[in-house]
């Protein structure tokens, strides 16, 4: 591998790894480790079914709510977006 392909790998890495701990942030940050009692299957399975949610034709209406619901909490957090 190219001295330069490396570094793009190792940058796409460190922005993947980034991502995916912000992700986790969120569901912990939303409470969802504690409700769930840490129950991998069962966050899973939240997740599936968000992701159902978005490939009906509520898609839209879901987006919206769910990104005014986010935003407010933000806001209300002190966080920023």
């Amino acid at each position: 591998m190219a001295r330069t392909d490396m570094r793009e790998w190792q940058v796409q890495r460190r922005e993947r790894t980034r991502q995916l701990i912000e992700l986790g942030g969120l569901v912990v940050k939303a409470g969802l480790v504690e409700l769930t009692d840490d129950d991998r299957a069962t966050l899973y399975g939240a997740f599936l079914t968000v992701a159902a949610k978005l490939r009906s034709e509520d898609r839209e209406q879901a987006l919206a709510l769910w990104k005014r619901k986010g935003k407010r909490a933000f806001g209300a957090e002190g966080s920023k977006i």
